[in-house]
């Protein structure tokens, strides 16, 4: 595996989850609690978001297993926030936990968009070889960061506490059904466990992979 693509990948999968975070403390600072941000988890600074497992040791497990070919994911500290602060409780978590998501969708839309501008001066399909030139090193950074950013924005989606899926799910439901749901946030981790050993993130992931790679062909 060439060092230098797995750089390319911790680099993008650190930027990810910084932009992801940093939205999610945002938009609870404007939704009415500013919780977050006065722990500077509004900041772009990846070094306040870094979580060891999540950010650093579950994507480059990732990277390694996947031989730098699959989609990369993993996940930060958690950004507080205090929902009595909130003007609306519920449709502000909603939105809280919406926010990193969209931020990553953005990102790899902007990335994908760049690419095809590069197009029209030569950038061609991006392989670990080009990185040794300019332009084909940005078009291997712009389909790293189209492909982590979307592969972590889907993950979240996923409604399994503690993603951000659950707390988008928490504030469409009911508060009754809401408070059933949430029985079953410490097991959550566990679930994902199995759904990754069962290769269900995989049939997840996979068409993922492929619209990337099409868009950047």
């Amino acid at each position: 595996m060439d060092i230098r693509l797995i750089l390319v990948q911790v680099f993008v999968i650190l930027f990810a989850i910084t932009i992801h975070e940093a939205a999610h403390a945002w938009t609870a600072s404007k939704l009415g609690d500013p919780t977050a941000a006065a722990l500077g988890r509004a900041s772009l600074n990846p070094l306040v978001h870094i979580d060891p497992i999540g950010t650093i040791l579950f994507p480059l497990l990732l990277i390694v297993l996947s031989r730098g070919q699959g989609p990369v994911f993993g996940w930060a500290k958690p950004v507080p926030y205090n929902p009595y602060n909130l003007r609306r409780p519920r449709q502000g978590g909603l939105w809280i936990s919406f926010a990193g998501p969209i931020s990553n969708l953005l990102t790899a839309g902007a990335a994908i968009l760049l690419f095809q501008f590069l197009k029209l001066f030569g950038a061609r399909v991006p392989d670990s070889s080009l990185l040794i030139k300019p332009l084909g090193g940005l078009s291997v950074i712009l389909f790293a960061t189209a492909l982590i950013n979307t592969a972590l924005a889907i993950f979240n989606l996923i409604p399994i506490p503690p993603l951000d899926g659950s707390g988008i799910l928490a504030g469409l439901l009911s508060e009754k059904a809401a408070a059933k749901y949430e029985r079953i946030r410490p097991y959550g981790f566990f679930i994902l466990i199995a759904l990754m050993y069962t290769n269900v993130l995989t049939l997840i992931f996979t068409p993922i992979h492929k619209l990337i790679v099409v868009l950047f062909t």
